[in-house]
């Protein structure tokens, strides 16, 4: 898996994301071997100042992401998963695709039993969107 290094790149150096990393940011994310393979257990992840762009207008939509998964084989390096969240600050994308592309992006680099992630967006408009995707699904 080309994620899988012998120790984690961002770890206890100033990270700066460049271009590449920006457009691609599944390459962002580090991965480590799973310290209980045969257990079922669950880990979850909750990143409060997630923030991209509305695609249409350009204003930022905040949101709370929340990732729950049972790892297989891999877990995700935490600084690496915030620093895959900062690639999307200035990309401008829907909800739905934020929060699909984000499973994707896991799943591929994981390969979980099972994953959830949940984007709970602030109101905007007077409507709060919350957009839940699965894996398996």
């Amino acid at each position: 898996m080309s994620t899988d290094h012998p120790s984690p790149r961002h770890l206890g150096v100033k990270s700066i994301l460049t271009p590449e990393q920006i457009d691609s940011p599944r390459t962002i994310l580090d991965t480590f071997p799973n310290p209980r393979p045969g257990r079922d257990y669950d880990i979850k992840f909750v990143f409060p100042e997630f923030t991209s762009l509305c695609p249409v207008t350009g204003q930022p939509d905040f949101a709370t992401i929340t990732i729950t998964y049972t790892p297989a084989d891999r877990c995700v390096e935490m600084k690496s998963l915030k620093l895959y969240f900062l690639a999307y600050r200035n990309k401008g994308i829907f909800y739905e695709g934020v929060t699909n592309t984000i499973l994707d992006d896991l799943v591929a680099v994981l390969g979980p039993t099972r994953m959830t992630v949940e984007a709970d967006f602030a109101v905007r408009g007077g409507t709060q969107g919350v957009i839940t995707a699965r894996h398996p699904g």
